[in-house]
């Protein structure tokens, strides 16, 4: 696989474009797929039209162009030497699913992120594939206008998980053509868990309900809701998750030392202020409704799969457990009834990555 890739970028929203872009200027061949016609379709519609976008980078702005921007799945899977999901993870298994048909013995899959979605993999196709899971987008980006995307900020490192471990050679060539520092977690549980939204934003966002509804949507969750009582609350829920990783064989690491090990270049300065740094200067402002991802997304498939781990190894949960019951009080939602399990997933899928790379049966 040489440096310059042909790759398929599913979803047209802010990341899928953003990165699109930015792996275009660096002399890849990038084709958007669109899957759906839910979200960003004006977006989508120009871009087809014109097969460019305008990059407003955190140092200069540019224009990418694309090779292709399609709703086709046959052509934009098949000729793909690397495919990057870039769509919401409630929607992984169902398009996974229509990817299947045209995935090729050789190809790579990257999912930003996957909370993982590894596992829809592993149940769809017995091909000869490579399976990359991301912690989060390098990038932190948004839409601005129709054909208009903005970098807010660059991670300065990115945990990725491989599956299997065997094809951690090809994953490397892979990321080191993105062009993203990068290391490798343990396995892509570690790096699914390391997710920062499974914390950040299902705690804000739920404990951000009164605020943006009072504010009707001008709001700074980052900014605002992260007081000391709620801090609290993110230590807990960071707690579970880690007894969660530690009895898989993962190491402990605290929310905070993982952010700081992708936002920070200076490695020395206290976590919890380098997060409070993103905070301030460098975060996004919103959501701007109750019912945004930071809740439909990030509990069923962040919370509801960490409870779910947490009950199969029988370690008590119970801040998760109050979170996805206050959530889904508040949307009028039952999060459980199509959320990530232990079942979903596949108990067989979760033993065989545990299990990768070793003699044990």
């Amino acid at each position: 696989m040489g440096l310059a890739m042909k790759i398929t970028i599913v979803g047209t929203g802010n990341g899928g474009t953003t990165i699109g872009a930015d792996l275009a200027l660096k002399g890849h061949q990038v084709t958007l797929l669109k899957t759906s016609d839910k979200l960003h379709n004006e977006n989508f519609k120009l871009l087809q039209k014109t097969k460019e976008v305008e990059f407003e980078d955190t140092v200069k702005t540019k224009t990418a162009r694309f090779t292709n921007v399609t709703t086709d799945f046959s052509k934009a899977i098949i000729e793909a030497e690397l495919v990057i999901l870039y769509i919401w993870t409630n929607f992984h298994k169902a398009v996974i699913d229509r990817m299947t048909p045209y995935i090729r013995d050789g190809q790579c899959f990257l999912l930003e992120p996957g909370y993982l979605s590894t596992c829809y993999f592993m149940r769809a196709t017995g091909k000869d594939i490579t399976v990359i899971e991301a912690e989060s987008s390098p990038i932190d980006c948004r839409i601005v206008k129709p054909g208009k995307v903005r970098a807010l900020f660059r991670n300065v490192m990115n945990p990725f998980g491989v599956y299997p471990k065997a094809k951690r050679p090809e994953a490397v060539k892979v990321l080191e053509a993105l062009q993203y520092p990068f290391t490798l977690t343990e396995n892509v549980i570690e790096a699914a868990l390391h997710n920062p939204n499974l914390i950040v934003h299902t705690i804000g966002a739920i404990f951000s309900i009164p605020r943006i509804e009072y504010t009707y949507g001008q709001y700074w969750m980052y900014k605002e809701v992260f007081t000391p009582h709620i801090w609290n609350i993110v230590k807990s829920l960071d707690k579970e998750k880690m007894d969660v990783l530690e009895r898989l064989g993962c190491k402990r690491l605290p929310y905070v030392e993982a952010c700081k090990l992708r936002n920070s270049e200076d490695k020395k300065v206290n976590a919890k202020a380098a997060f409070f740094h993103y905070a301030k200067h460098s975060s996004p402002k919103g959501p701007h409704q109750p019912d945004s991802r930071y809740i439909t997304e990030d509990v069923p498939e962040g919370l509801v799969m960490l409870e779910s781990l947490g009950r199969l190894l029988k370690i008590h949960t119970p801040t998760c457990t109050g979170l996805i019951d206050v959530a889904s009080a508040a949307l009028e939602t039952d999060f459980r009834k199509d959320g990530r399990t232990v079942e979903r997933l596949g108990l067989e899928n979760i033993g065989k990555i545990l299990n990768d790379g070793t003699t044990e049966s």
